[in-house]
C-alpha cells in the first residue's frame, strides 16, 4: 500500500481527520513515514501522538501543527515545515510549546512577541543608542562632534553594530584595553566614562538590563599622573617662559595665555568670537549657549589680556574666531593643540590645561581673595540658594582688581624664573 495511505494511532481525545483511505493504525510513526507521504487531491494529517500532527497538503507542502486546549478552548500551532523540521525536533518544539500553554500563554502569540523582541533588539544597536545619546546632551554642537569622533575611532568598529544587549564585559574590556594601547590612557578614560553612561541610557529606556562596563571597571586604571595638581609660582613661570620661546603657532601661544589670564576653561578660549569682547571696556561677556552651566558669564579683562587681543586682531580680526582652524578658518581651533604644544615642549605628562583653573584657584585662595570672587571668576555655581541671590553683581568690580593683580603675577612669576635660568645657560 503508498505510504500515502499511513495514519496513526491518536491519543484520548483526538478525532482522526484524514482524507487518506483508512487502514489499520500504527502505534508510531518515523521519518522515513512522514517523507514518504505523498500529497492527495485534499489535506489530510498524520498524527505523532500527544496532539502533535503533519499536515500534507496537496502542493506537497508538509507542515506540523499542533492542537492544544487553553481556557477550555481548542488551539492549535505551526511549528514548523517538514523536512527542515525533523519528527525530533518538532517533538521538541511541541513540548516547549506545551511548557508556555501550562504557564497560560498561547504559544503562537508568544512566537510573535518574541519576534517583535527580537527585531527591536537588532534595531536598537549601540550605535544607534550612542548617537541618540550624543544628540540629547546639552553640549555645543563641536563638542558633540568631538566625542563622536571619539566612539567613531575606539568604540564604533568593535560593538557599534551589536544589539546593546548582546554587548558583553569581554567586548568592553577589550576596547578599553585597545584604547590605552593605542589612544593613550585619558582617550581609554572617556571611552570607559562614555559606554558607561550610554549603557545607563539604555537601561533607563527599557532597551538594556545591565551596564557591562561595571565589571571591568578597575581593570585598567587611570594613570596616576595629577595633571591637575595646582602648579608651584616656579612651574607657573617655567612653563609661561617655555611657550612663550616655543617657535610654533602664534594663534596657539595666545590661546593659551588668554587661558592663563582670565581662568576660563580651554574650550571657552579656543572657541571664543570676536562679538564677545569689549576691549574699550575691558570685557568678555561669553554668551549662555557656550558655557558649561548654561548662564552667560562676564569676565574682566586685566590690561595684558587686552594688549593681547589687541595684537591679536590685526591677524584675525576679520574672522569670526579668535583662533580660526588651520584648515577650516570658519572653524575653531580645536583643544588637542594644546595637548600637542605641550608634548612638545616637554610637559604632557606633567600638566593638563585644566590644571590652569586649579592653579589659579589654588594661588588666588592662598593670597587672600575672597572664595567669592575666585568661585565667579572661574564660573562655580554659588551652592547657597540665598547667597546665590545676592550674587548678581558678580563682584565684578572686585574680580576686576583680583584678575589685574593675577596678570600682574604671572609677569613677576615668568621673569624671576627667566632671571633664575641665566646663570644656567651662561
Amino acid at each position: 500500500m503508498p505510504p500515502n495511505h499511513l495514519e496513526t494511532r491518536m491519543d484520548a481525545g483526538d478525532a482522526a481527520v484524514s482524507h487518506a483511505p483508512k487502514r489499520p493504525t500504527l502505534r508510531g510513526i518515523s521519518d522515513a513515514a512522514l517523507r514518504a507521504a505523498k500529497p492527495t487531491s485534499k489535506p489530510y494529517k498524520l498524527f505523532a501522538g500527544n496532539g502533535l500532527y503533519l499536515e500534507v497538503k496537496p502542493n506537497g507542502a508538509k507542515h506540523w501543527r499542533w492542537k492544544y486546549r487553553l481556557l477550555g478552548k481548542e488551539n492549535r500551532v505551526a511549528l514548523g515545515s517538514y523536512p527542515k523540521l525533523p519528527l525530533r525536533e518538532a517533538r521538541e518544539a511541541m513540548e516547549a510549546a506545551r511548557k508556555l500553554v501550562e504557564q497560560g500563554k498561547h504559544p503562537a502569540q508568544q512566537k510573535r512577541l518574541d519576534r517583535i523582541k527580537l527585531g527591536l533588539e537588532h534595531s536598537n544597536t549601540f550605535e544607534i543608542i550612542a548617537r541618540e545619546w550624543v544628540g540629547l546632551r546639552d553640549w555645543q554642537e563641536v563638542t558633540k562632534a568631538r566625542r563622536l569622533n571619539m566612539l567613531e575611532r575606539v568604540v564604533f568598529p568593535h560593538i557599534g553594530a551589536l544589539p546593546v544587549r548582546q554587548v558583553e564585559p569581554a567586548h568592553v574590556l577589550d576596547i578599553l584595553r585597545r584604547a590605552d594601547a593605542n589612544n593613550g590612557n585619558s582617550v581609554m578614560c572617556e571611552a570607559k566614562r562614555t559606554m558607561s553612561a550610554i549603557f545607563e541610557f539604555a537601561i533607563s529606556t527599557l532597551r538594556a538590563k545591565v551596564d557591562p562596563v561595571y565589571p571591568v571597571r578597575k581593570a585598567l586604571p587611570a594613570n596616576k599622573t595629577q595633571h591637575k595638581r595646582p602648579l608651584s609660582f616656579e612651574e607657573v613661570g617655567a612653563l609661561l617662559n617655555a611657550v612663550e620661546g616655543h617657535g610654533g603657532y602664534y594663534q596657539i601661544q595666545a590661546a593659551f595665555f588668554l587661558m592663563w589670564l582670565t581662568l576660563a576653561r580651554p574650550s571657552e578660549v579656543i572657541e571664543a568670537e570676536w562679538c564677545e569682547f569689549d576691549l574699550d571696556q575691558a570685557l568678555w561677556r561669553i554668551p549662555a549657549q557656550r558655557m558649561k552651566k548654561r548662564k552667560e558669564h562676564l569676565i574682566p579683562l586685566p590690561t595684558q589680556a587686552v594688549v593681547l587681543l589687541r595684537s591679536l586682531h590685526t591677524l584675525t580680526g576679520n574672522r569670526a574666531h579668535l583662533f580660526p582652524h588651520r584648515d577650516d578658518r570658519r572653524k575653531p581651533m580645536v583643544t588637542a593643540s594644546f595637548r600637542q604644544m605641550l608634548k612638545a615642549l616637554g610637559w604632557a605628562g606633567k600638566f593638563s590645561p585644566h590644571a590652569t583653573r586649579t592653579t589659579g584657584s589654588t594661588r588666588l585662595n592662598e593670597m587672600g581673595f575672597s572664595p567669592d570672587w575666585i568661585e565667579r571668576q572661574l564660573a562655580h555655581d554659588e551652592p547657597n540658594a540665598v547667597r546665590r541671590t545676592y550674587n548678581h553683581a558678580d563682584y565684578l568690580k572686585d574680580r576686576t582688581a583680583m584678575m589685574q593683580r593675577w596678570a600682574d603675577l604671572l609677569d613677576e612669576w615668568k621673569r624671576k624664573t627667566a632671571d633664575a635660568m641665566k646663570p644656567v645657560l651662561g
